[in-house]
C-alpha cells in the first residue's frame, strides 16, 4: 500500500507570530557575536587510573611509556617493560574556554580513550594540563569520570553495552589557571560577526543599529561582519552598548535550499523555495517472474520417459502514469500538495526534486548529506 510522503519534512517557516513586522525577526545575539567573545578550544593528553581491568593492553606502548614517565617524575624509577597497564588508559581531554572567565573558574571536560581500553567507568583522570591553540596552558583537569553507560561480556562472547563507555565526562573537572586577555573597555570600535554570512542580513543589522543610536555608527563591511563605532556617550561603558545591540530585532535572510538525506529519507525544504511551471509524471513498472513445474507424461507403449519440464510465467503490471502540473512561483505547501497528488513516496520525491532541479524549474539549491 502506497504511503503519501511518509517522511520527515521540516518547514522552516513561522506560521504564527505577534505582528507581521516581527514574524521572522531574531535577536542579534542569536544570529551574531562580537569579535573576541567566542569560546576557545582546549585539549590535553592524560591518563585515567583505577579501572577494573578494562584499561589499555600491554601492547599499547604509548600508555606504558606515559605511565613510566609519570612514575619517574615522582621519584619511582621502573623499566617500562615491567609495567602492566590493565587498570590505566590513555585519553584525550577536551574543554571549551568561554570568554571573560577568571582564574579559578570551573570548566566541564570530556575524556575520550585513544587506546584499546574497553571501559572508563569508575576511573579517575590524573592531573592533565589543557592547552590552547597557542600552546599555552590555560586550565588543569582532574577528577572521577562519569560515562553514563556500561559494557559487560561473558566467556561465550555474549555482550551487552549501553551508550559509549570509552567516553567520560567530568562536571567542573578543570580549573582555569590563565585568563584570555580582552580589552573591551578601551576599544573605539566593535566588530559584529554574523554566524551565517549574508549581505542582506548584514545590511539590515547595520540599519537597525543606526536607527537605535540615531546616527551612522554602523556599516556592513561584507556579508559576515558589521563594524560599530563606539559613541562618545558610551566611552567606558562598552558592556551597556553591547547589551543594547544584542537585543535588537533583525529579520535574517536565508538562501532557498532543499536538504536531502538519502540514507534516512529525510527532506528539509527551506521557506524561500519556489518552482517555475513544470509537469511531473509518476508511475511504476512491476515485473513478476514465477516458475511452475510441469510434468510431461509420455503416451502409452512409447519409448518416452516421464519428466518435469519447467514452465515460466512472466507478468507485467504498469501503473497508470499520472501527470501533475505544478504552477510557477508556488509555495512549499502547494509544492507538497502537488507531489502528494501523484502519490510520491520519500524515495520518489528525492528523484523528483532532483529531476525538477535538472530541468531548471526548481529555484533553490539542493544539498545532499
Amino acid at each position: 500500500m502506497r504511503c503519501k510522503l511518509n517522511f520527515l519534512v521540516f518547514f522552516l517557516m513561522i506560521s504564527w507570530c505577534f505582528s507581521p513586522e516581527s514574524c521572522h525577526a531574531a535577536r542579534i545575539k542569536d544570529i551574531a557575536y562580537f569579535m573576541g567573545t567566542a569560546s576557545n578550544p582546549l585539549v590535553g593528553y592524560g591518563l585515567v587510573a583505577g579501572l577494573n581491568g578494562t584499561g589499555d593492553k600491554e601492547r599499547t606502548r604509548f600508555t606504558v611509556n606515559t605511565l613510566a614517565n609519570l612514575l619517574d617524575n615522582v621519584g619511582i624509577h621502573i623499566d617500562p617493560n615491567m609495567i602492566k597497564v590493565k587498570n590505566v588508559a590513555a585519553v584525550m581531554v577536551t574543554a571549551n574556554l568561554p570568554p571573560f572567565v577568571r582564574v579559578g573558574s570551573k570548566l566541564d571536560v570530556q575524556v575520550s580513550s585513544i587506546g584499546d581500553a574497553k571501559d572508563l567507568q569508575g576511573g579517575t583522570l590524573l592531573m592533565t594540563s589543557l592547552q590552547g591553540p597557542d600552546g599555552k596552558t590555560y586550565a588543569l583537569a582532574q577528577g572521577p569520570l562519569s560515562t553514563g553507560g556500561f559494557s559487560f561480556s561473558g566467556q561465550s562472547g555474549t555482550s551487552v553495552q549501553k551508550n559509549f563507555p570509552t567516553v567520560g565526562f567530568i562536571s567542573g573537572g578543570a580549573t582555569v589557571e590563565q585568563e584570555v586577555s580582552t580589552d573591551f573597555g578601551s576599544q573605539q570600535s566593535l566588530d559584529l560577526v554574523l554566524r551565517t554570512p549574508d549581505f542582506t542580513t548584514a545590511h539590515r543589522t547595520a540599519q537597525e543599529i543606526n536607527q537605535l543610536f540615531g546616527g551612522e555608527l554602523a556599516r556592513a563591511l561584507d556579508a559576515a561582519s558589521v563594524k560599530i563605532q563606539v559613541p562618545s556617550d558610551f566611552a567606558g561603558r562598552i558592556t551597556e552598548l553591547i547589551a543594547e545591540v544584542e537585543n535588537l530585532q533583525v529579520e535574517p535572510e536565508s538562501v532557498a535550499k532543499v536538504v536531502i538525506n538519502e540514507r534516512t529519507g529525510t527532506i528539509v525544504i527551506g521557506e524561500n523555495v519556489r518552482i517555475t511551471p513544470v509537469a511531473v509524471a509518476h508511475g511504476n513498472l512491476t515485473v513478476q517472474i514465477s516458475e511452475d513445474p510441469f510434468i510431461s507424461q509420455p503416451l502409452p507403449f512409447s519409448d518416452g520417459e516421464t519428466a518435469i519440464v519447467p514452465q515460466t510465467n512472466i507478468e507485467v503490471q504498469e501503473e497508470k502514469g499520472s501527470l501533475a502540473v505544478v504552477g510557477g512561483g508556488v509555495s512549499i505547501q502547494q509544492l507538497v500538495q502537488g507531489l502528494n497528488a501523484i502519490g510520491a513516496t520519500p524515495r520518489d520525491l528525492i528523484n523528483i526534486l532532483q529531476a525538477i532541479k535538472a530541468a531548471g524549474a526548481l529555484q533553490a539549491e539542493i544539498e545532499i548529506i
